[in-house]
């Protein structure tokens, strides 16, 4: 996988399709920075590395224990 790809930035839908957490539930974590690390493409338009949100996964597994 290889993060300069384009399949590898996502939308909000395709990150809540991928991890099962609501489009306004990312949508408030940004609002009060958590959830996984994202960024504007223009003014409007956030999106999401799939490296940032895998590791941003992968922090939750390891902080459950």
């Amino acid at each position: 996988m290889n993060p300069d790809q384009p399949t590898d930035i996502l939308t909000t839908d395709q990150v809540s399709t991928m991890t099962n957490i609501p489009p306004a539930t990312l949508r408030y974590w940004r609002h009060i920075g958590e959830g996984p690390k994202s960024f504007k493409l223009g003014r409007r338009k956030v999106m999401y590395r799939r490296v940032d949100v895998l590791a941003w996964l992968e922090q939750q597994y390891a902080n459950a224990s």
